[in-house]
C-alpha cells in the first residue's frame, strides 16, 4: 500500500511499515499545503494519508477524494506514542477504503 505521512507526524514512523512505500509531505515537496490542496494531489499517487490532524474530517469532504484517510489519535506526537498506536493503525490499513476516514487510538 502507498501511504502518504503527513508533516506533523514523526518520519521515522516509516521505520514500522517496511511492508508499505511511504513518503511524506516533506519528501513530495507538499508541506505547508491546505488539506483540500493536500488530498487532491495524494489521491492521484497514494492509497492512504495518515495525520493526527483531528479536525480534517470536519473541514473536508473526505468522501469525494479516492484515498482513504488515518487519524491517529496518540497521548502526544512523540515516536514513542506514536508507536504504540501502530498495531490499530496496521489493521484499519487492512481494509480501507477510498474516501474513509478512520481514527485510531491505543
Amino acid at each position: 500500500m502507498r501511504l502518504l505521512l503527513d508533516e506533523c507526524l514523526d518520519w521515522r514512523l516509516v521505520r514500522d511499515f517496511p511492508e508499505h512505500e511511504i513518503k511524506t509531505t516533506r519528501q513530495m515537496g507538499w508541506s505547508g499545503l491546505a488539506n483540500g490542496a493536500l488530498l487532491s494531489l495524494a489521491e492521484r499517487e497514494f492509497d492512504a494519508f495518515v495525520t493526527a490532524d483531528k479536525n480534517l474530517s470536519f473541514q473536508q469532504n473526505v468522501t469525494r477524494f479516492r484515498i482513504g484517510v488515518i487519524v491517529l489519535r496518540a497521548t502526544s506526537l512523540r515516536l514513542r506514542d506514536l508507536r504504540k498506536v501502530v498495531p490499530s493503525m496496521r489493521a484499519a490499513l487492512e481494509n480501507l477504503a477510498p474516501g474513509e476516514v478512520r481514527f485510531v487510538e491505543e
